[in-house]
């Protein structure tokens, strides 16, 4: 009797989340662990841990690849500065498994899923004389707590330092990479040389965070980061988020077009451009510009640029433009910029600091009128950010997480915890093990998972004081089987916390996926709110439905109509007790096969992508939605939310041309918060995915940014035709609503941008042309 005595006293004193009030043992097993406390230690923990991670669907006879890499011990590779380091990094990069191909071979067998790689540098200096190339699955990263020094040679023998884009796929589809912890120094080359210190044409689910670009003061030849200089179309790129990240020096300290992002936290010093930016739609948050000549250079923004939370000091013009390309939407709010603010077109059109809200552009400023004003000039207005999501007078921004404050003794490998076997393998039902190692090592450890496939038959629960840590873009948790069926009693694969907790559970380099078509899987449900914002958050994890080795999905959804693949009920629910910040996630069904299946296009159906339900405090930073069927974010009766880039398409197989309209195949299986569809009367045009919806009570909702993209009507590379140049007739709802903000957004191929209860108040791209359709700068609804 003892132990149950200790359960309840714990349950009345609030400790009911640690473990499943039905285990006993569970409960003193983790009562008895040590409070996890940081101790600052002089390694990084990701060096010292044990690694068996695995590529789980890689040929039997390639058992001994390595999916982690430690480039000094294993290839030998000089930290010291004095030799080049050069070949043995890029032959860590390159590795494959000893009788097999290289991961760098053109078609060697493997897929872009299949080669998941950490390529990992000790602290030190690396010189280099020729340049590194990642490709799909690496991800390239340094000690955090001492970050390694990749040192340019004074010969170096190429204009590009590292190569982020694998050159054998299109930018588009170059996923799965990252780079992280490192310090790319060029200061030994002379300032006058044209050089780049890395080429970063890669799109969504890729990670580049904690990096220092070191260049030589008044330098008129090097730029940081360059993305989309390639030819033949493959420069082109649609990534979500850049973050995190100080330039110092150069001429350039960004140089980047493509489709859309979100740049947040990115100190610049001393550049003679900060950010020379391109795209339909880009945001810049939370970021520093000291000493640059000019910080933002937009001439070749053809959508919107919104910039938030943003300061200079000793910097001249803040943002330079012009509409050469299309009428474009400038947003300011809360600058501060002693100087020219904006100078378009040869002239001065604003100067000084802005304290609250400023637009020039296409814009619709009387709350709910639907009435077009195109201001060229600008107008200032008013957005009454909710303290909520404040820290100070800035929306809250929070790095992502690399855990450096602990030794490794605070971390525990989740296939190395005696008695309790997990294998990851994409085979074994590791649920049961799962829940009880979580259970245990709450609060008390970091869970790290090595790369591979979690099979889970059943809900995984994270309780109050989870954080995990996964390979990255290799560390996947799978569901399958029956309990995953029934699309009228969804059942949840990762639930975080119970409703009504408080605390820490933070998730980061994970990916949620399916193993088989489950139309009632919920891949992830946040039902716990933190006690500070960032307590429960989410960083660089992501969703892949589809067109990947391990799922039937891959199989089972290539050639067939979208009611024989409704592969999983949702992606993402945040309900109305959860308070979450989550940055760089992508939700995608996938349109295609990554791995080379012999019909390379999906058709597949998951009813919903990200449902929020919200209201205690709800932060999407850097996010996409793509393919869903129904809608790709719903805010229903949701408050206080701010979103930063808001990236969605519709299904491909959808519209005119194309299968039965939305709802269908969901539309027997519909809950309250899911559209109906009843105006549409079984239009293909009218009955499409929302790509953002804000009703039944939303309020609050500050979206920054929304890159809202049509591109087929029936399926891939399907010409929208019927109602050319549209693909869809339209993009936004908002009904029964209050105060919703909507700054910068974007539409291709959609008729109608926005549409206010029930079709009053209409944006549409006819009134609203620009960028890559449509653009609107600013769309106040009852505000």
């Amino acid at each position: 009797m003892r132990p149950l005595s200790l359960l309840s006293a714990a349950l009345a004193f609030g400790l009911s989340t640690a473990v499943p009030v039905n285990d006993a043992s569970n409960f003193l097993t983790q009562a008895a662990c040590t409070p996890l406390t940081a101790d600052n230690p002089s390694t990084y923990w990701l060096e010292g841990i044990a690694h068996n991670g695995l590529s789980s669907f890689l040929d039997s006879s390639l058992g001994d690849y390595s999916t982690f890499r430690n480039v000094v011990q294993d290839f030998g590779a000089d930290n010291s500065g004095k030799t080049d380091a050069s070949t043995a990094i890029q032959n860590a990069i390159n590795a494959g498994p000893a009788n097999g191909a290289l991961r760098s071979q053109q078609d060697n067998g493997y897929g872009t899923t299949g080669q998941p790689a950490v390529v990992y540098l000790p602290a030190g200096t690396y010189l280099l004389t020729t340049p590194l190339q990642l490709f799909i699955g690496t991800v390239f990263v340094g000690d955090a707590v001492n970050p390694p020094v990749l040192k340019v040679a004074s010969n170096f023998s190429d204009n590009h330092v590292i190569y982020g884009k694998d050159p054998r796929y299109g930018g588009t589809i170059n996923f799965y990479i990252g780079l992280k912890n490192v310090v790319i120094d060029s200061t030994a080359v002379s300032p006058s040389t044209s050089i780049s210190l890395l080429d970063w044409t890669v799109s969504q689910a890729t990670q580049i965070s904690n990096v220092v670009f070191n260049m030589p003061n008044g330098s008129t030849g090097h730029i940081g980061m360059r993305i989309g200089e390639w030819e033949g179309g493959d420069g082109y790129n649609s990534n979500i988020i850049i973050n995190d990240l100080t330039f110092n020096g150069g001429y350039i300290g960004i140089y980047a077009g493509g489709q859309q992002w979100v740049f947040k936290s990115i100190k610049f010093n001393g550049c003679g451009i900060g950010a020379q930016l391109g795209g339909h739609d880009v945001v810049v948050t939370s970021s520093t510009f000291e000493s640059c000549d000019i910080a933002i250079e937009a001439h070749d923004i053809g959508g919107s640029l919104v910039v938030i939370d943003t300061s200079t000091s000793n910097t001249g013009t803040f943002i330079n433009s012009t509409n050469t390309y299309q009428p474009n939407g400038i947003v300011l709010e809360n600058i501060q910029h002693d100087g020219t603010t904006v100078h378009l077109n040869g002239s001065v059109l604003l100067s000084g600091s802005v304290d609250d809200t400023w637009y020039r552009g296409n814009a619709y400023p009387t709350p709910g009128s639907g009435v077009h004003a195109w201001i060229p000039d600008g107008q200032t207005g008013k957005t009454p950010r909710t303290s909520a999501l404040l820290d100070g007078t800035k929306y809250v921004a929070i790095a992502p997480p690399t855990y450096k404050e602990y030794s490794v003794d605070k971390f525990i490998n989740i296939k190395a915890v005696e008695g309790l076997p997990v294998y990851g393998d994409g085979v074994t039902d590791d649920t049961e093990n799962i829940n009880a190692i979580l259970a245990q090592y709450a609060g008390c450890s970091i869970i790290y998972w090595p790369a591979g496939t979690y099979i889970v038959t059943d809900t995984i629960t994270l309780p109050v004081g989870t954080r995990i840590f996964g390979d990255a873009f290799g560390t996947a948790i799978s569901a399958n089987g029956s309990n995953f069926w029934n699309p009228d009693e969804p059942r949840t694969m990762v639930k975080v916390g119970n409703s009504g907790d408080v605390g820490v559970a933070q998730i980061s380099d994970m990916l949620f996926t399916v193993a088989d078509v489950l139309q009632g899987c919920k891949l992830l449900e946040i039902n716990m709110a933190g006690a500070t914002p960032g307590d429960v958050g989410l960083w660089n994890t992501h969703f892949r439905i589809g067109g990947a080795t391990g799922s039937k999905v891959q199989t089972n959804c290539a050639g067939v109509s979208p009611a024989q693949c409704k592969a999983a009920w949702g992606l993402m629910h945040l309900t109305n007790t959860s308070s979450a910040y989550i940055e760089n996630m992508w939700g995608w069904t996938a349109d295609h096969d990554l791995d080379g299946g012999s019909n390379t296009e999906q058709v597949i159906a998951v009813g919903r992508g990200a449902l929020v339900e919200a209201t205690r405090g709800t932060w999407l930073v850097g996010t996409g939605m793509e393919h869903n069927t129904l809608y790709q974010y719903n805010f229903w009766n949701a408050r206080n939310v701010y979103a930063a880039m808001q990236q969605s398409e519709t299904p491909y197989w959808q519209g005119p041309n194309g299968y039965d309209a939305a709802p269908s195949p969901w539309a027997d299986n519909l809950i309250a918060s899911d559209p109906a569809f009843a105006g549409c009367d079984g239009d293909p045009y009218c009955g499409m995915a929302w790509l953002e919806r804000a009703n039944e009570g939303t309020s609050d909702l500050f979206l920054y940014g929304g890159a809202l993209w049509a591109f087929f009507n029936g399926g891939v590379s399907k010409e929208c035709t019927e109602h050319d140049p549209y693909c869809q007739q339209s993009a936004v709802e908002i009904s029964n609503a209050q105060r919703v903000y909507l700054y910068g957004t974007n539409v291709k191929a959609i008729e109608r941008i926005i549409v206010s209860d029930g079709g009053a108040g209409v944006a549409t791209t006819t009134d609203s042309s620009g960028g890559w359709g449509g653009v609107v700068a600013a769309y106040l609804f009852n505000t």
